[in-house]
């Protein structure tokens, strides 16, 4: 399947689907994507001190990273050296838009690795419809198995053999990169770290998170446009929203796959205006229900779209929601 990330259509050229806002597919199989194309290059960020750099990490995909080092790792951190947590964080973009290199992500990640003095590592995973579900989840395996390993002294990777601590992983995301999150968390829980060694995922972040399920207590034209967009990522008619990596909540089994979770704590980040926001809710109480032993929070701010922080971030709403992401990951 062609792709392009810009640029007209010919005037004959047919659309096949169109999924609005994100993405527009011709007859031709040529992919349109309507946002989310704009991309900035790794460097030294002025306004924090933030290096960046892109990593390959599998040449056969094409999956790459973009870590990001603070000036923090330069000082002596607790203990006397300078390893750092190590956050993985997968973009959002309904599995279809966006990339690691998107100025929407770079400004952010610099700033969270600044702010909260962790070494990010931003994944570039590979998107529908060119690449269907579950290329994302699987990429991001990858993705975390790669940054483990590179904590180790006798890795390749300089930034994380000498600044990665991998007794202190997090996993993190917003939107569909949030979805991205908890079920790379359940994939662990369910085999393991794919690296061994004394490595942990001490922490979860969903931000705004892509969930849904059967109910069409949104109303059919919301209802509708999720099973739409589903089975779009999936390239599968049979897909259905109550799928447990869509609908973490839904039975069988929702409860002990919430209760098996391999960290100690998780955050769950909503926003009063989004329409995800009850799913969002409804994890969170899922979770503590669960029997799950870990630590939760809820962070529920009201007056606010999806991913404000991401598209207003001089606001002050989007400040507090860093320094709360921060203060989360400054505890481990």
């Amino acid at each position: 399947m062609a792709s392009s990330d810009a640029g007209a259509a010919g005037a004959c050229e047919a659309v096949k689907i169109e999924l609005l806002p994100f993405i527009r597919v011709y007859r031709s199989g040529r992919v349109e994507r309507l946002l989310g194309t704009a991309t900035v290059p790794a460097s030294l960020d002025a306004a924090t001190g933030v290096a960046s750099r892109d990593v390959a990490i599998d040449p056969a995909t094409g999956v790459s990273v973009r870590l990001y080092l603070p000036p923090a790792a330069t000082s002596s951190g607790r203990g006397g050296n300078n390893k750092l947590p190590v956050l993985v964080y997968f973009h959002g973009g309904g599995f279809m838009v966006e990339s690691a290199a998107s100025p929407t992500y770079h400004r952010y990640l610099n700033a969270l690795a600044s702010r909260a003095g962790v070494l990010a590592v931003s994944v570039e995973y590979r998107r529908a419809p060119e690449h269907p579900l579950p290329a994302a989840y699987d990429d991001s395996w990858a993705a975390l198995a790669w940054a483990v390993a590179g904590c180790e002294s006798y890795s390749s990777n300089p930034w994380l053999s000498a600044h990665g601590d991998k007794s202190r992983v997090f996993l993190a995301g917003d939107s569909a990169g949030a979805n991205i999150a908890h079920n790379v968390a359940a994939r662990v829980a369910a085999q393991g770290l794919p690296t061994p060694g004394a490595a942990a995922i001490v922490g979860v972040l969903l931000v705004h998170p892509y969930f849904w399920d059967a109910s069409n207590a949104m109303g059919p034209e919301l209802e509708t446009r999720i099973r739409g967009e589903w089975r779009f990522t999936w390239a599968r008619p049979e897909a259905q929203v109550d799928d447990p990596r869509l609908c973490p909540t839904c039975a069988p089994g929702a409860a002990p796959r919430l209760a098996a979770l391999p960290c100690e704590r998780v955050m769950v980040a909503v926003a009063g205006e989004d329409f995800l926001a009850a799913k969002g809710r409804a994890y969170y109480a899922a979770l503590l229900a669960s029997g799950w032993r870990g630590e939760a929070e809820l962070v529920d701010t009201p007056g606010q779209g999806h991913v404000f922080h991401l598209l207003r971030p001089w606001t002050e709403a989007a400040a507090e929601m860093l320094d709360r992401v921060a203060a989360f990951i400054d505890r481990a």
